[in-house]
């Protein structure tokens, strides 16, 4: 097609110059009399090649980003993703202000610049909530809330098996992971004990309904380790909804990238390798890590900053196995009550009233006045008798 258009000009031109008409020869071609006159001044200009169409894009364009940009934020993502640090756009323009890169690219150019390059790993779709008000604990300041999780059983080479306590400050970001080789007994009280030694003792603890939390279904009321543990150093125990892990989705996010970017990264031969390599990952995240929620800030800055005053386990030992069972304190459950009105409490069934259908409500068991107490929407609308046997 340029080839024809081209002897398309050369023709016209030549014919232009053999005396023929312009009106003649535009009739006879099918072009304007503009376009004649165009061609005939580029030829009379002396350009030998004057036939061919110029470009029209502009000579300068200032809103392009230089080369050395380009090629430094491409640096940099690079070396945020080995050392398995967040890589996003907006990850590399923090690293750019620490480094006093001037001039600096916004957010979207850093973006485009990763886009060209084929740099842009898509996020997965987000969970879409059911439109219901949910009842759960409000991380106010760092130590309010922390979520927690059990991962595992997970393998080393050898092959030794372990699970790894995973826990996350949700005001502040901080993380502890706290590898064990097994969760009877001792091991659990061990675990989350040396994770209140690092993240500082919450105000409520929040987990999923694994039974190596709340105890046993055959004795519901029995209060296991985790509930007894926290009532006993005045720190409330949350249970999500069965079934609905996103409840816990700060810590099962973390999950996932404790998941990618240490345990799939870091070789590990032996248990000692595993608790030593643990701890570093976790001061790096809690140090180099920034979170868009906390305005870029990594979680140690958060905290620092928050000035709030965290609260340590009084000795450097955990209580002993089996604890003492609590005479005081709350600890709560979170249900949904679909349409048959029964809400699970570990097992032991309970009918609620009808206006909590289709609702979330909280379960609140206050072991001092031994009574179960229903919430919805923040006001208490049942209460059961609820003895400790």
């Amino acid at each position: 097609m340029p080839e024809e258009l081209e002897a398309d000009r050369r023709r016209a031109v030549q014919r232009l110059q053999a005396g023929e008409s312009v009106s003649a020869i535009c009739s006879s071609m099918g072009y304007s009399r503009q376009w004649l006159y165009k061609w005939k001044e580029r030829f009379e200009a002396g350009d030998p090649h004057w036939y061919q169409a110029k470009s029209r894009k502009p000579k300068s364009s200032p809103s392009k980003t230089r080369k050395e940009t380009e090629e430094l934020v491409i640096s940099i993502r690079r070396s945020l993703e080995k050392q398995n640090l967040f890589h996003g756009a907006q990850a590399i323009r923090w690293e750019m202000e620490d480094l006093n890169i001037e001039p600096l690219p916004s957010v979207r150019t850093i973006g485009r610049i990763l886009a060209r390059h084929d740099l842009i790993q898509r996020r997965q779709g987000r969970y879409k909530p059911k439109g219901k008000k949910y009842p759960g604990p409000v991380p106010k300041k760092p130590g309010a809330v922390h979520q927690s999780d059990f991962v595992g059983p997970r393998y080393l080479q050898g092959p030794i098996r372990f699970y790894s306590l995973n826990s996350v400050d949700l005001a502040s970001g901080r993380c502890a992971v706290q590898p064990v080789f097994q969760r009877a007994g001792q091991s659990t009280i061990d675990a989350v004990w040396k994770t209140w030694q690092r993240l500082g003792m919450p105000e409520h603890q929040q987990v999923d309904n694994e039974a190596i939390f709340y105890g046993s279904r055959a004795h519901p009321r029995g209060m296991g380790k985790l509930i007894r543990l926290c009532l006993n150093y005045d720190i409330e125990a949350w249970f999500i909804p069965p079934r609905e892990p996103w409840r816990n989705g700060v810590v099962e996010k973390f999950n996932n990238h404790w998941e990618d970017k240490f345990l799939r990264h870091v070789e590990m031969f032996s248990a000692a390798d595993l608790l030593h390599e643990s701890l570093r990952f976790e001061a790096r995240h809690n140090s180099r890590y920034r979170y868009s929620k906390l305005g870029g800030k990594t979680p140690k800055d958060a905290l620092k900053t928050s000035g709030t005053q965290l609260r340590f386990p009084p000795t450097q030992e955990a209580p002993r196995h089996p604890l003492a069972k609590p005479e005081r304190g709350r600890y709560h459950l979170i249900r949904f009550v679909r349409s048959e009105g029964l809400v699970d409490v570990f097992g032991e069934i309970f009918l609620a009233p009808p206006e909590a259908m289709y609702e979330y409500v909280r379960l609140t068991i206050d072991v001092a006045d031994q009574r179960l107490l229903v919430f919805l929407d923040g006001s208490l609308i049942d209460e059961h008798d609820y003895y400790f046997r």
